[in-house]
């Protein structure tokens, strides 16, 4: 598992660079503006929203001894989810709505690195492209709520707890990003609930490649316009190489 995440971070390494010689940048002008976008209304709801979860929160207190600092303690845990679940929106909006363009990218990277041109794969149109970005990111977004909110309570225990959910919602969030970017490669030669299983054999790449993607989140503008083009690219690479490894393994295994 380690080995696989440390491999997919590796994968990162030179990506500007590969981006540039292979001319791909024109693919991300629409994804980086969706994601320019979205991140800006998620961040705004989010600042309206904290105090708001916080003090409701803090209405489950009746005594009036501690009242003050349950109530503290409330508001950042509301700002806590708030981010939280901004950041699981935010990636799985921006994923399922710019499949269709990252899609020919990941073609492009395949064929560099095996040579394999796109008829020889499974032809899919832009719309289908789009319905299974949405597919996709719809049920790893139930997936990931679902997951998410019993971590977040573990807020509420004293020290912890917040350092406890922190590193686990981001060890979770990283990996349903890395999903999210593996399957611009991956529709092209499995249906979806290949796909799944896919990820689930190789869940250290996505883990990875999710943990640099939320990483970018943190840098300011600059993260949000990188985020997409740098890790579609690294997680490319990955996955081509991946697909490849176990088509070899199979063909191995009939000959034998």
């Amino acid at each position: 598992m380690i080995k696989n995440i440390l491999k997919a971070i590796q994968a990162y390494t030179g990506t500007l660079a590969l981006i540039s010689k292979l001319k791909l940048w024109k693919y991300f002008a629409i994804p980086i503006i969706i994601s320019v976008v979205t991140a800006f209304l998620i961040g705004l709801s989010a600042y309206g929203l904290s105090d708001n979860i916080g003090r409701f929160i803090a209405k489950i207190w009746f005594w009036d001894w501690g009242k003050e600092t349950f109530t503290s303690i409330s508001i950042v845990i509301g700002g806590i989810i708030v981010i939280a679940i901004g950041l699981i929106l935010y990636k799985h909006i921006i994923m399922a709505f710019s499949a269709p363009f990252m899609s020919p990218v990941s073609e492009k990277i395949e064929h560099h690195l095996t040579g394999i041109k796109p008829h020889n794969h499974r032809n899919t149109t832009f719309q289908e492209q789009l319905w299974r970005g949405i597919r996709i990111n719809i049920r790893n977004l139930a997936k990931e709520l679902l997951v998410t909110i019993p971590i977040l309570l573990l807020n509420f225990i004293p020290l912890i707890g917040n350092i406890a959910s922190s590193v686990i919602l981001f060890l979770v969030q990283s990996y349903y990003a890395g999903f999210g970017n593996m399957d611009y490669t991956l529709e092209r030669h499995y249906k979806y609930r290949e796909s799944i299983n896919f990820v689930g054999r190789h869940k250290g790449i996505a883990i990875g490649n999710g943990m640099v993607f939320m990483l970018f989140l943190l840098i300011p503008v600059v993260g949000v316009i990188l985020v997409l083009p740098m890790s579609v690219t690294a997680s490319s690479l990955s996955t081509v190489k991946l697909i490849e490894q176990e088509k070899g393994l199979q063909q191995n295994s009939i000959t034998v």
